[in-house]
């Protein structure tokens, strides 16, 4: 019924290593919430937030990758 559909990427981070993505964006955020209009390194606190959080998400670092990190085993 359903045609399995080709992925551009293969995911290259543990399930481990998204959580601790997704939890050091919330950090982030909150810390560039809290400073937003005092400093510059709120507003780079908040572009790295929005990275981790992507990353983490999806599955897949562009970074990592690049770095040759090898796609996770299913399984």
């Amino acid at each position: 019924m359903f045609k399995e559909v080709a992925m551009f990427y293969a995911k290259n981070l543990p399930h481990w290593e998204r959580v601790l993505r997704v939890l050091l964006a919330v950090a982030a955020t909150g810390y560039t919430v809290m400073n937003w209009s005092h400093s510059a390194w709120a507003v780079a606190a908040g572009l790295t937030a929005i990275t981790l959080a992507l990353t983490g998400l999806v599955g897949f670092c562009p970074m990592c990758a690049l770095a040759g990190r090898k796609p996770v085993n299913k399984g």
